[in-house]
């Protein structure tokens, strides 16, 4: 068998819907009981074996999530087996039998191993995901208070109308997300579709249960019947692996929390319950604690969510404040707040003493010129990694600007300088790869130490290091005459 792929129509498989669910209806409603059970149980094996090819021929990619949605599958075929009047005789009487029991739990793991594979999707826009399903949890409100309940059966146990109307909130909640996963995922709307159809559907099979439990049940199992084969199709559409697997987007922007439709979608079952109330006097409804119980723990996420989204607004923007965008390293305003700090901490006899390394590249200039300032950003961006790798745990490495570093030693000063002199230059002067060339640059060295009891303030200690520094460079190129000059005008400036 050829499996379709990305760019193949789709069109075959709507067909292929289409015409199997009209002779599965027709075959269901012109056959007697025991031919029903037959048509009734082939169609909940169908999805079972479109999963397992679907698997077969590794179209439906991350696959223990789809193994086990098809564990659910068998199971339901497995029940329908073991239970063939279930669909005509119990579904709708809100009996909370074993049968109802376990074709619950079937279902439960089917949507378990649904929603671990579209959980990408999921991680993208916990938020919308979240708010989605309040509101379609929230939306089986009406539906159960004003449609289901006043036609369930004087039979219906406590148990099995608990049980019904988590059913119908929980596919409630599935259709939101589901939804609402549609509307990002494009590539993945076709196989979505089938999804919600078959959710829909089974929501649709359960009122029809409800309100025809007297007369013939053929619609209830025909809308089921459509439930199963929409599930079939869902592997079998060519865009069927972009469930699993998203699309790269652009980052989608959260905005602002939609905190007044949060608020009522809390404020739909109080809001029922009591029109309820008023309307006829009987207060006694599962709605208001079985749905508030089903929401708040949706709410409960969305305002975690929430406050991790801004707890890591604020880390991002703390980051930007103490860092420098292109190296990663601290930033001039916090390398001279840390210079502050080491200080005090020197003059209240805390420290032994600080020093600061100011490091100057050599040769970056014509790099950046000529190469441009892209290569003259890798260029830093190496410099500052091979830096940060030189220092101690304790010390504290920052970028002041342009080709200029700094580096703050607590502790013992002069035994950290004497490391830092010998291990930087090596470790600068090491050839850099480009994209279209290798390039190495060199570097100036200029320190200077605060030791214990001295009153030296965080200006006087880095003019300090960076007359040290241009010292360095004057000698290196012999020109003695030209640092003076360069250094008078510093500090007239």
């Amino acid at each position: 068998m050829r499996w379709p792929h990305s760019a193949s129509p789709a069109y075959p498989i709507h067909v292929g819907f289409l015409v199997t669910a009209t002779v599965a209806g027709v075959a269901y409603g012109l056959a007697d009981e025991s031919g029903r059970n037959v048509v009734y149980a082939l169609v909940t094996a169908v999805p079972v074996v479109t999963f397992l090819l679907a698997l077969r021929a590794r179209h439906l990619p991350d696959r223990w999530p789809w193994i086990f949605a098809t564990i659910g599958l068998v199971l339901l075929t497995v029940n329908t087996l073991i239970w063939p009047t279930w669909i005509t005789h119990h579904l709708g009487r809100a009996e909370g039998s074993m049968a109802d029991l376990a074709i619950a739990n079937a279902h439960l793991v089917f949507m378990l191993g649904a929603g671990a594979a579209l959980r990408r999707y999921a991680a993208n826009d916990t938020g919308g995901i979240l708010d989605a399903a309040m509101f379609g949890v929230c939306a089986g409100g009406p539906l159960w208070e004003w449609l289901v309940r006043p036609h369930l059966i004087p039979e219906a146990t406590p148990l099995g109308q608990v049980m019904l109307l988590m059913d119908l909130l929980v596919l409630g909640g599935n259709i939101g997300c589901l939804l609402r996963i549609g509307v990002t995922a494009k590539k993945a709307r076709g196989p979505l579709a089938y999804l919600i159809i078959s959710t829909a559907m089974t929501q649709v099979s359960m009122v029809i249960a409800v309100l025809t439990v007297h007369s013939s049940p053929v619609w209830t199992a025909i809308t089921m019947m459509i439930a199963y084969l929409a599930i079939a199709a869902a592997p079998l559409h060519p865009n069927a692996p972009y469930c699993t697997i998203p699309q790269a987007a652009a980052a989608r922007n959260p905005g602002h929390p939609h905190l007044g439709w949060l608020g009522a979608a809390l404020c739909v079952n109080p809001l029922i319950a009591g029109v309820q109330t008023v309307r006829d006097g009987n207060g006694a409804s599962l709605l208001l604690p079985i749905g508030t119980l089903m929401v708040v723990p949706l709410v409960l996420l969305r305002f975690r969510q929430l406050s991790l989204q801004r707890d890591k607004a604020e880390q991002t923007l703390a980051h930007h404040a103490s860092h420098d965008e292109l190296t990663g390293l601290y930033n001039r305003r916090h390398i001279v707040g840390e210079i502050d700090r080491a200080l005090d901490e020197v003059r209240r006899g805390r420290l032994d003493g600080i020093a600061i390394i100011l490091c100057d590249l050599d040769g970056f200039k014509p790099i950046n010129d000529r190469m441009g300032h892209q290569a003259g950003d890798l260029v830093l961006q190496a410099v500052a990694s091979r830096l940060a790798e030189c220092v101690r745990a304790d010390d504290v490495v920052g970028r002041l600007g342009g080709d200029e570093f700094l580096i703050l030693c607590r502790g013992v000063p002069e035994q950290a300088v004497s490391h830092l002199e010998e291990r930087i230059p090596a470790a600068v002067s090491m050839p850099v790869q480009l994209p279209d060339s290798v390039v190495s640059v060199g570097v100036t060295i200029g320190c200077a130490v605060a030791s214990s009891g001295s009153a030296l303030d965080r200006d006087t200690l880095i003019g300090m290091a960076d007359a040290t520094m241009y010292a360095g460079k004057a000698r290196r190129r012999g020109d003695a005459t030209g640092y003076a000059a360069r250094h008078i005008a510093m500090e007239s400036h």
